[in-house]
């Protein structure tokens, strides 16, 4: 989660003047506002976070702690796979995120056997990673989402229309896990050679192997 700082500054005819930083991480931010607060000229000073909900100083350093427990920092990569053959469809995911001082990784995947194409595939996989995050018990937290999917990113970001029912009905139920889950999410688009882990996580399901893996990173 990022914030932003605001403060008002005092002149001497008492006229004051409001300053916003740029958005920041939760620890510059917090050092930022502790140094304001020790100059009387600084005043009114809070923290926005990017869903507009306003922070005192001290709020913000115990909303820290918490967070500091808690998985943040979150980067998600999907992919999704599918057989015409069989209509037979394989979800890949991994996820990586910060709890406390430590970094780790999550790879999983899943075999679903009730889709009709490769795009309804992607849509799938996306799903199935936002559910990985469920178990992780995330809330309130800000997470890329990063894929070869393009179009299905540019459509939850609002940048392109879907015309299709299936899929629409696939954004809508990945609309409210992003919504029940409270995710503040960007959508990044990647090349394929990019998203090799979450390519190799979905051919895997479709060949039968089920992976689910948790590692502490170094």
């Amino acid at each position: 989660m990022k914030y932003q700082l605001i403060a008002a500054y005092k002149l001497k005819n008492n006229e004051s003047y409001l300053f916003s930083s740029e958005w920041l991480d939760g620890e510059s931010a917090l050092d930022m506002g502790e140094e304001f607060s020790h100059h009387p000229k600084w005043t009114e000073i809070k923290c926005l976070d990017e869903n507009g909900t306003s922070w005192t100083i001290k709020e913000l350093n115990k909303l820290l702690e918490e967070v500091e427990e808690e998985p943040h920092d979150l980067v998600i990569y999907f992919d999704g796979g599918f057989h015409d053959e069989t209509k037979t469809s394989g979800s890949g995911a991994v996820i990586y995120y910060r709890q406390g001082k430590k970094k780790y990784r999550i790879r999983a995947n899943e075999c679903f056997h009730e889709l009709e194409s490769n795009n309804e595939a992607e849509y799938a996989a996306l799903f199935f990673a936002l559910s990985q995050l469920e178990e992780l018990n995330v809330s309130r937290q800000t997470c890329e989402i990063r894929g070869d999917a393009k179009g299905l990113l540019m459509q939850l970001a609002g940048e392109w229309p879907c015309y299709e029912k299936v899929l629409n009905d696939w954004l809508d139920r990945i609309e409210e896990k992003v919504s029940l889950l409270s995710l503040n999410v960007t959508y990044t688009p990647i090349v394929r050679k990019e998203n090799q882990e979450a390519h190799k996580l979905a051919t895997q399901s479709l060949n039968g192997k089920k992976i689910y893996s948790k590692m502490q990173l170094l």
